[in-house]
């Protein structure tokens, strides 16, 4: 009896290969989008920082000098003193020794005079004040005498010491190289007591006869992009979330 005969069909495909859930770059983007969401947290409060500076740097413009012991006292009150302009009589500034901190100004290198100043105050003895640029390209300093003790007028805007950061070099006190404003060791460098937390940025010279030495008490220009960063920041974690979703989808059986 002849067989019966059955075409052949074609064989079924087979169901694609379920792929495993990728666990180390789910973790890889949730570090980086951890990491992009937080700097551009971080901008939007230097964006706030940055307003109130703005705001005070303008209240400053028409603002009278204060006597500098009644603002030190109220500072050590709980007050606050940062962008106050203030005159305080120091004996012997003119020619009084200082501490060299390296800062730029202008695009060029150079350092700021750190002088200490007698102050009458309830609260502190001195007040650091800082007298001014003098740029690298001028390697002259104005000459110190400890036994002067002339007294000279300065007029000028307290303002609160940046915060040390992660990239600030360590102070070189025996080279008297500074890289920041830390109070008590300029303080012990210059044999000062009691120095008050803050610095007098001066505005009018500490030294007339050395014109050298330029007062700088705040940047002529102070730039606010902290916004344009922030947007930056979060803009690169939408993308990394997108590019993320997308593998997902493309991932589906």
């Amino acid at each position: 009896m002849p067989e019966s005969w059955e075409p052949e069909l074609p064989p079924r495909p087979s169901a694609p290969a379920r792929r495993g859930f990728p666990l180390v770059l789910t973790l890889a983007t949730c570090v980086s989008l951890a990491i992009l969401i937080g700097l551009g947290t971080w901008q939007l409060q230097r964006l706030s920082w940055k307003r109130d500076v703005l705001a005070r740097v303008a209240a400053l413009e028409g603002a009278p000098a204060r006597p500098a012991g009644g603002v030190l006292d109220s500072l050590a009150a709980g007050g606050d003193a940062d962008f106050v302009r203030v005159r305080v009589s120091c004996p012997g500034l003119a020619s009084a020794p200082y501490l060299e901190l390296y800062s730029l100004r202008d695009g060029k290198a150079g350092s700021r005079l750190i002088s200490a100043c007698a102050v009458a105050s309830a609260s502190y003895r001195t007040l650091l004040v800082d007298r001014g640029f003098v740029a690298d390209v001028i390697s002259a300093r104005p000459p110190t005498n400890p036994a002067d003790q002339a007294p000279l007028e300065v007029v000028g805007v307290l303002r609160q010491p940046d915060k040390r950061s992660f990239v600030t070099p360590p102070n070189e006190v025996a080279a008297n190289r500074w890289y920041d404003r830390d109070t008590a060791a300029m303080a012990r460098a210059l044999g000062a007591s009691q120095p008050a937390p803050v610095f007098l940025f001066a505005e009018t010279s500490s030294n007339p006869a050395w014109k050298a030495l330029v007062p700088a008490p705040v940047p002529a220009e102070i730039p606010n992009r902290h916004l344009e960063y922030a947007l930056t920041w979060f803009g690169l974690a939408a993308a990394l979330a997108g590019v993320y979703a997308a593998m997902l989808f493309r991932r589906k059986p």
